[in-house]
This record gives structure tokens, C-alpha cells and sequence, in this order.
């Protein structure tokens, strides 16, 4: 079946939009929109960041998710409390696959799920002298913790517990860095808030406490890489090749001593936009480091990035950044003659978070493969102008997609395959449609970077052509 045009698909949306409610229609038709690259801003054509309306299923996280699942939970060698009930720091143990080197529960962390376990008795009397017996003995069971955090749920904030006066008091006691972090669920509209906060404490409590043992004018930070299945490995391998020496990881495989010495970088590289954008702007602001987004999602976009990268430096790592390229070619060239005449011409919906929805669109081209659709689920409308270039015309754009909205228009574009989150897999793959989870790439990994392409393009292979999906049958297929 060849792809909707754009006015059909702005027909699908209207179709889709008349099963709700009046106001729920109003509300739900500034979250979709058709794509045109020539536009300059979305601000006009599409909403985001705003609240999920109550009644509808969203694949959205909490403000917790985004400080404690994405920006501190990868800090490897801290402590990071889940203070709360037991059930969200269960809900977020080990579930991104941040890889990181270490041994667990001696000089790594990031595998534990350390919890408060508030009960009925602490949400009464308050958590304050729990926390603190807690934050003892965790400095007593795992003595070369560099540093903890205090990752606080929703009781919290809503009893009033001072986890700021409960740090300070044992930091001092126990000459350690304890980070107070306000990230409750009820903040914001979604993990997006949760970034933004757990920066704030990053820029307030960490950044530039220490200082590093030596500086080179070829200093890199990665920001914003959790090292998902690899993926800040990948990346490293290509930045050092290039004559680059990376002095910091956040926070995949990340540590506080990193963290805290950052601010001598001379470029931050910043990987996910949306979750950390801010501390990259306060660094330039505070400390004049400019920075710059990149994408190492397939051999296009890497070329690209490797060389807006290299012209911020000089000749040497120009000339080295073109070797690292040519080195490469042939390599990359043999993994689209082997995948590319298998995946040419197939259609890929995208639901995901941060940076992928428009990322990885390049890694998906270069195997002749077609974005028909893609959106955020916690995205904002500056995640959207720049996906409006990286998306080709016509391309349905979705934020913050509802359940009945998402499968609605996969019955109706008919994708080759789907690329979203575990909420959505099994769903999906019932219906007889290929998919690819797409925030902790389905136990596979890494795919940032040349190792990760090759291994990108396999998975895709792997999925879209399965000889399962000929013993099941889309609902189209069965009409």
C-alpha cells in the first residue's frame, strides 16, 4: 500500500478526532498535525508539554521517572534514594539498561534499587529522622559511595517533609555530598519537569565543587548520553579517534568526580536536547563553554556530526575527524549492501521520548526505510521545530499520542514495523505488526555510533522480515 498523502492524512486525523467528546476533540487536535519542513516554528500548528487530559491512556512517566530513571540514576557511584513508597523506586530499578563499568554494591550503584519504604506511620510523623538513620547507614554498608541523592516521591512533597535541612545537616555530619532533589510525580506534566529539576540540583549542589587533575585544549563532555545498551561507549570511540579527549559522561557509566569537574570542559556534546539543554546552557552562561547538539544514528548523520564537531577545533582534529570518516566507509558500506535491499521502501511509525523520534530518522533512511509518523511523549514545541527538518513531508506528527489515537492510525498507514516504548510493544506485536522497543533498544544495543549502526540495522532486518509475522496477520490483512 504506498503512503497517505497529506491531505489524507490530515483526513485521518479528523476521522480518528470524531470519536471523542466535543471538548476532548478540541483539545486533542492542537497534539496533531501534518508535517511541512518549510515551516519555521510549530508554535502556531502544534501543542506540547501540557497536560495529559484525564481518561485517556498516555505513555507518559512522572517528574521522579525523569530525575531518578534518567538524569541521576545513571550516576554510578552514588547512592540514589528513592524516598517514598516502595512501589516507584521497584517501578524504576534496572529497568533503562544503563550500562556502566564497576562492582555492584562496592563502587557501583546503578543497579540497586534503594528505598525509604515509607508506611502509614511516616506519612503521619513524617520521613525526616528515617531518612537520616537511612543516609548513616548507607554510608556505613557501602563506604566508597562518592556521594547520595535524595530522590523524593510524591508523599513527600505532599506532607511536607524539609529533605533539603535533612541533606545539609548529613553532608555536613558525614563530609559527603547528599543532593536533596524536589522531583515528586505531581510536578509538571510529565518526566520532562524532572530533567529540568534534577539539572537545577546537578548546577546547585555539584557542578564545579571540584576541580579536574589536568586540562588539554581538546576537553569533551557528553551530555545527556545515559549509555543505553552502550551507546556513550560507541560514542567515546569515535571522539577519541578523532583526537578528542572525553573528560565527562552524563550520566551513562558517569561518575560525581565527572560531574563536579565538568565545567573545565572547552565543548559540551549534547546527545539528549530535551533532558539536559538546561545545565548545557547554564555551563555557557556561567562558564563560556559552548556546546552542541550531535547525532551518531547512522553513517549520514555521524559524518555530519563528526565534522560540525571537528570545525570547533583545529586543523589536527579536522584532518583527524576526515580519517576517522574514510576509515570507516567501507565498513558502513557493507552493512547497507547487506540490509539496505532487505528494508528499502518500509514504512516505520516512531513513539518515543527525548531525542529519538527525530534522531534516528537518518539511521532509518540510510536503509532506504520511510518515516511515515512520528511524536514525543513528553516533548516540547522546541523538540518539534527540529523535528520538522529531520521529518520529510508529509509525515504525521503526533505529541503526547493516545493509545486509541496511536493504533488508529497504524491500522490506517499501515507500517512496516513500529518503533515505540514497552507499553505499546505487546499491543502491537499481537496485531501482527513488527516492533523495535525504542527507548532501551529491546535488550540489544548499542545503537549510537559505527558499532551501533551495524547493529541497528540488524535488529530492524531481524524484526521486519521475522518469519513469525507470516503465521499472524495484521487487522488489515484480515479485512
Amino acid at each position: 500500500m504506498p503512503a497517505l498523502s497529506k491531505q489524507e492524512k490530515q483526513e485521518l486525523i479528523s476521522e480518528v478526532l470524531a470519536a471523542y467528546p466535543e471538548e476532548a476533540r478540541a483539545e486533542r487536535e492542537k497534539h496533531l498535525y501534518v508535517n511541512d519542513p518549510e515551516m519555521e516554528s510549530t508554535t502556531k500548528c502544534l501543542t506540547a508539554n501540557r497536560k495529559s487530559q484525564p481518561g485517556v491512556m498516555t505513555a507518559r512517566g512522572c517528574a521522579y521517572a525523569g530525575s531518578k530513571g534518567v538524569v541521576w540514576g545513571p550516576v554510578k557511584d552514588m547512592v540514589h534514594i528513592s524516598h517514598g513508597p516502595v512501589g516507584c523506586g521497584q517501578y524504576s530499578w534496572g529497568t533503562r539498561r544503563n550500562y556502566s563499568t564497576g562492582s555492584t554494591g562496592i563502587d557501583n550503584f546503578v543497579v540497586m534499587q534503594v528505598t525509604s519504604d515509607f508506611q502509614e506511620r511516616d506519612i503521619v510523623f513524617g520521613g525526616d529522622k528515617k531518612l537520616e538513620q537511612m543516609i548513616r547507614e548507607i554510608k556505613e554498608i557501602f563506604p566508597l559511595a562518592k556521594g547520595i541523592t535524595i530522590q523524593s516521591e510524591c508523599p513527600i512533597g505532599l506532607i511536607g517533609d524539609d529533605i533539603e535541612a535533612v541533606a545539609k545537616r548529613m553532608s555536613a555530619e558525614l563530609n559527603m555530598p547528599i543532593v536533596p532533589v524536589r522531583c515528586e510525580g505531581f510536578r509538571g506534566v510529565s518526566q520532562s519537569l524532572g530533567h529540568h529539576l534534577a539539572n537545577d540540583t546537578v548546577r546547585d549542589h555539584v557542578l564545579g565543587t571540584a576541580e579536574p587533575a589536568d586540562s588539554t585544549d581538546y576537553d569533551v563532555a557528553i551530555i545527556g548520553d545515559y549509555n543505553i545498551g552502550g551507546d556513550a561507549w560507541a560514542s567515546r570511540i569515535i571522539l577519541e579517534e578523532m583526537g578528542l579527549r572525553v573528560i565527562a559522561q552524563w550520566s551513562g557509566d558517569g561518575t560525581l568526580n565527572e560531574m563536579q569537574t565538568t565545567h573545565k570542559a572547552k565543548l559540551n556534546l549534547v546527545h539528549c536536547y530535551r533532558s539536559m539543554n538546561y545545565i548545557a546552557r547554564h555551563m555557557e552562561e556561567k562558564y563560556g563553554i559552548p556546546w552542541l547538539e550531535y547525532n551518531f544514528f547512522g553513517p549520514t548523520k555521524i559524518e555530519e556530526s563528526v565534522r560540525a564537531i571537528a570545525a570547533k577545533f583545529d586543523k589536527k582534529v579536522q584532518d583527524k575527524a576526515e580519517e576517522v570518516i574514510a576509515s570507516h566507509k567501507g565498513r558502513m558500506q557493507a552493512v547497507l549492501d547487506k540490509y539496505r535491499p532487505r528494508l528499502e521502501g518500509k514504512k516505520v511509525m516512531l513513539y518515543v521520548g527525548g531525542l529519538r523520534p527525530r534522531h534516528v530518522i537518518g539511521a532509518y533512511e540510510d536503509l532506504g526505510m520511510e518515516i511515515i509518523g512520528t511524536g514525543y511523549e513528553f516533548g516540547h514545541n522546541d523538540d518539534y521545530d527540529r523535528t520538522l527538518k529531520e521529518a520529510g513531508d508529509a509525515t504525521l506528527i503526533y505529541d503526547d499520542v493516545t493509545a486509541y489515537e496511536l493504533e488508529a492510525f497504524a491500522e490506517n498507514m499501515r507500517p512496516d514495523v513500529i518503533g515505540a516504548g514497552v507499553k505499546e510493544k505487546y499491543v502491537f506485536q499481537k496485531m501482527g505488526i513488527p516492533f523495535r522497543q525504542m527507548h532501551s533498544w529491546d535488550y540489544s544495543g548499542p545503537y549510537h555510533g559505527y558499532d551501533g549502526f551495524e547493529i541497528f540495522a540488524r535488529d530492524m532486518d531481524m524484526a521486519v522480515n521475522a518469519p513469525a509475522y507470516k503465521l499472524m496477520k495484521a487487522p488489515w490483512k484480515n479485512a
